[in-house]
């Protein structure tokens, strides 16, 4: 599918990658960009549309279904990082907050949103995922769990949805310079390479989308057994 006059909708959009991509995909020519965030005041992208999501919210969902029913591109973006071992005491609350967004969330937004591209000629799916989606480390092994959720997720996507000619995309991609990774020292991709990449993957009709070296590398150790490593 092509940007031009596409319908987009964006999942937590208000800052990092989310915000980057409705920036870029207006500056493509979508014709229309739903911006999507918890609040949409907290939305502050000129030309976009701000609308209420948070995806853990069922009647959120139902009730922007019926607002945006001429969307042709969902990009499901919106995450969470707990940081927390998989020992702590607040372990399992924060596994099932990630799991919740992670997860159940693009789930969730996928599926309502799967007749809307059908009736709207098919149109495509993006999923935000990881490098972490292959690897685990200590103070975000939960984070990994649901980011392999939601790889798993993609990929059956494609296939059931591949009947009404809708196109399944994954994204993994390592740090990027976002408030999500402020902490991190090591090198970061730009969110504007980022969304670059996968935007021109998606035109292209790619499947998915290795945005950075890292990501890369660890696709293809996972052969030689990369996720082993202590």
């Amino acid at each position: 599918m092509q940007m031009k006059n596409a319908v987009a909708l964006v999942t937590g959009a208000n800052r990092g990658l989310g915000r980057t991509f409705a920036q870029a995909l207006l500056e493509r020519g979508a014709r229309k960009v739903y911006a999507a965030a918890r609040e949409p005041s907290s939305v502050d992208i000129p030309g976009v549309v701000p609308v209420r999501l948070d995806v853990t919210r069922p009647e959120q969902l139902e009730a922007l279904v019926r607002e945006a029913g001429d969307v042709s591109l969902l990009i499901n973006n919106a995450g969470i990082l707990k940081g927390t071992s998989l020992l702590g005491q607040d372990a399992l609350a924060a596994a099932r907050a990630e799991l919740e967004t992670n997860y159940l969330g693009p789930l969730a937004t996928s599926s309502a949103f799967a007749p809307v591209l059908a009736r709207n000629g098919g149109g495509a799916i993006l999923n935000v995922l990881s490098v972490l989606s292959w690897v685990a480390f200590p103070g975000s092994a939960s984070y990994s769990a649901s980011k392999a959720a939601a790889w798993a997720l993609t990929n059956g996507l494609r296939k059931e949805l591949a009947a009404q000619k809708t196109q399944v995309v994954a994204l993994h991609v390592g740090y990027m310079d976002t408030d999500m990774a402020h902490k991190v020292t090591a090198p970061k991709s730009s969110p504007a390479d980022v969304v670059r990449q996968t935007l021109d993957a998606i035109e292209a009709g790619q499947d998915e989308v290795l945005a950075d070296e890292v990501s890369r590398n660890v696709k293809q150790g996972l052969s030689a057994g990369v996720y082993l490593q202590r």
